[in-house]
């Protein structure tokens, strides 16, 4: 591939990445904003300036410098584990607590990049399966509520918002099924779009949002108050910040191989402090923790197109549309069904990416089997029954009153005590090297 692309080429590749992204970056604040309260008009920020951050950790990443950085291109958008913990958070103890676990995880990511070699003993897939798995379980009842809408309104469980869903649906299967490549890529995208559309010929997709959304704004960092800082919050916080990291080291690997470079250990670790770093500026301007995505280094292989500057000007693109308002309400009118169905397909990723995790398990030891099925159980659990633990000391309860946390811990604990630090799950430690929902 010729090295020296124009300006219009540059740009073309970059937005490429861009929309493979795209629709993964702008779902999670579309699921998050609602779930913990916001409202319209803030959910809307909450889309610009989540894009606005994703540039700046795509810089970081990429740019970098002597402490921070891999260097290689990289796009860095939300961690999608993070959804369900965020959401946990922001209900039992407010908003401004989900910056605070954000900005004290990423400081407590930097430490341990330093320390990886040393950690990933205690996270073998045992583990970190069954955590992801936690997590997208965890978060199907969400999808669900978009489906059907309130138990209280008019169109509740209605059947057009059943075929919308299912047409949503539809169009991912179908994408996936006769498009390869980018279109693949893209897929979770483009069903939202088409969705829309067909929404909108039904007469059920209100444009106000965009006319009344300004062209330009400015992002505030701490626009939603002062953090606090909680310590179940930060411990959620930090176990997915552990399972990113691993993710994380296993598509660098992945993308080294499409882009022949040759990684060192401290490259992993400059890769891993640019992710810590990326989630406390996240966590400073409020919006979210943010990882390697995956889908861009398929990309890459796929377009051959493996210039940093490309990514750059990716970038560059993310920041700019972070600062213009219009952008944010075009997402703003994708109707609750189609959202809805759409997150049915990124939640049974999440799954699928734990149980593809799992996949190395040797299932015919019941040690493992006892740290899925106590964990799962254990995590599932305290989501369904939150109050289960109410008269428990607060002191206590306050490691226990997030299911994720509660399930996470729980398979650390017994994987210990059932196979050991160097057992793991009986087979040689294998990180994922892709992930469909990054």
């Amino acid at each position: 591939m010729n090295k020296h692309l124009g300006f219009w080429k540059l740009g073309t590749f970059g937005m490429q990445h861009v929309l493979a992204m795209y629709g993964g970056a702008v779902v999670v604040p579309l699921i998050v904003g609602p779930a913990i309260g916001l409202n319209e008009a803030e959910v809307a920020y909450l889309i610009s300036i989540d894009l606005f951050t994703c540039g700046l950790a795509t810089f970081l990443q990429v740019i970098g410098n002597k402490f921070f950085g891999i260097r290689m291109p990289i796009v860095m958008g939300v961690a999608f584990q993070a959804v369900g913990p965020m959401i946990a958070i922001g209900t039992m103890q407010g908003v401004p607590a989900i910056f605070g676990a954000i900005i004290a995880a990423g400081a407590i990511v930097i430490f341990l990049a330093q320390f990886m070699d040393r950690i990933i003993p205690f996270f073998p897939p045992v583990v970190t399966g069954t955590v992801v798995i936690i997590i997208g379980t965890s978060l199907i009842g969400a999808a669900m509520g978009n489906i059907t809408g309130q138990p209280d309104s008019s169109g509740y469980g209605s059947l057009t918002n059943l075929l919308l869903a299912g047409l949503t649906l539809v169009i991912i299967v179908l994408l996936n099924r006769f498009f390869r490549g980018f279109m693949r890529a893209i897929s979770i995208l483009a069903s939202l779009v088409i969705g829309t559309i067909i929404a909108a010929f039904m007469g059920l997709v209100d444009f106000s949002s965009v006319g009344e959304a300004s062209w330009f704004h400015m992002v505030t960092p701490f626009r939603f108050g002062p953090p606090e800082f909680h310590l179940s919050a930060i411990l959620s916080m930090v176990l997915v910040g552990i399972v990113s990291m691993m993710e994380a080291t296993g598509v660098y690997f992945a993308l080294a191989e499409v882009i022949d470079k040759k990684l060192t250990g401290n490259d992993i670790k400059k890769g891993l402090r640019a992710e810590g770093l990326a989630q406390i500026i996240g966590g400073i301007f409020q919006a979210f923790p943010y990882t390697t995505f995956s889908q861009n280094v398929g990309l890459i292989a796929l377009t051959g197109v493996k210039q940093r500057r490309v990514v750059v000007a990716s970038g560059c693109i993310l920041v700019i549309l972070g600062l213009l308002p219009k952008v944010a309400a075009l997402t703003l009118i994708i109707p609750d069904p189609v959202l809805g169905g759409a997150m049915i397909a990124m939640f049974g990723m999440v799954m699928a990416s734990g149980i593809r995790q799992l996949s190395s398990v040797d299932f015919r030891r019941t040690e493992n089997q006892l740290v899925i099925a106590l964990s799962v159980g254990l995590g599932l659990g305290v989501s369904i029954a939150p109050d289960v633990f109410a008269n428990v000391p607060q002191n206590i309860r306050i490691l226990f009153e997030n299911g994720i946390v509660t399930g996470g811990f729980a398979a650390v604990v017994l994987n210990l005590i059932l196979n050991g630090v160097s057992k793991g799950d009986g087979r040689d430690i294998k990180l994922d090297h892709t992930s469909d929902i990054a």
